[in-house]
């Protein structure tokens, strides 16, 4: 075993070196392969996998409480295992009580991943800009997060409280019970669904520890919170801005396009197509998805 002095950083403390920078932190939402590669290859340090991205593309279903701890750590795992981003969880609700959440922390700690995020819905949950959630009372969150903090092995482990109450309860409560949830031991804030800069700005201010925007898509407007850029919520005291609906909506209105030309060029009328401007290469794929890596890993071995 190295020298505690000369042993790397834990991922958890590599983050949260990010996260305490007086740059804000940018973080593409990641949810398969493809995309943990790409946000790595663009040079990001950081990624958050979608809750919602993940069950709709391992399961199929929208964001409504159909994925279950299992499915949600596996996935965890496997993005862990073929990127050097430091990613961030989603662990919806804990998937249960307070006791609960102190075995889905020690699941998401060991599949890889460097912080995972508990939020306060009434379980099954459905997307925090989705109508009708509903929140379970504070206190019972205050014990969940006490179980998480409690759970970790690594104390850098991020534990990271968010409340969905300021679409049921607004701001003001939104705010109360993040500084019980930081009282209780959580490294970050995560207030989802506000309504305005008025209250990104509110919420930054009122709380004792840094806290995480939703910017949900990035590129296309939604009727919850307003579009920003990352130099705007910056100076607004945000310490990290998380996109995790940018790359899944990229890539579904990629597969459209691609679709729609296929059906109707190819299949329709019968036309060779050569379009660049929908597909990347055969290179470009294998490329991006590790192919040099496993070459001279079969070089290596060759001689057995």
């Amino acid at each position: 075993m190295a020298p505690a002095n000369t042993r790397a950083a834990s991922k958890g403390r590599q983050l949260k070196e990010l996260i305490n920078s007086p740059k804000i932190l940018v973080t593409p939402g990641v949810y398969d392969g493809y995309s943990v590669r790409l946000t790595q290859k663009m040079g990001f340090k950081s990624g958050s996998i979608t809750g919602a991205g993940t069950s709709e593309s391992r399961l199929g279903w929208a964001d409504r409480g159909v994925m279950g701890l299992d499915e949600n750590v596996a996935n965890a795992r496997r993005l862990a295992d073929c990127c050097n981003l430091l990613l961030r969880a989603d662990a919806d609700t804990g998937y249960g009580n307070a006791m609960s959440v102190y075995f889905a922390t020690r699941a998401f700690e060991k599949a890889g991943v460097a912080a995972v995020m508990f939020e306060d819905q009434v379980w099954p949950k459905r997307c925090g800009h989705m109508a009708g959630k509903s929140v379970i009372p504070a206190n019972e969150m205050v014990q969940k997060v006490k179980a998480a903090v409690d759970a970790r092995l690594d104390p850098d482990f991020i534990i990271i409280a968010r409340t969905d109450a300021a679409g049921t309860h607004g701001v003001d409560e939104a705010i109360r019970r993040l500084n019980l949830y930081a009282e209780a031991g959580a490294d970050c804030m995560y207030a989802d669904a506000l309504l305005s800069r008025a209250d990104i700005a509110q919420v930054a201010k009122g709380v004792p520890k840094p806290l995480i925007v939703n910017m949900g898509l990035g590129m296309r407007t939604r009727k919850t919170t307003p579009l920003m850029t990352p130099k705007e919520l910056e100076a607004l005291g945000v310490a990290v801005v998380s996109y995790p609906r940018l790359l899944t909506t990229a890539a579904l209105k990629g597969m459209m396009n691609a679709m729609a030309v296929f059906k109707e060029e190819v299949v329709g009328k019968h036309r060779v197509v050569d379009r660049t401007d929908l597909q990347v290469s055969f290179e470009e794929i294998n490329d991006l998805m590790g192919m040099a890596e496993l070459d001279e890993l079969e070089r290596r071995y060759a001689g057995g």
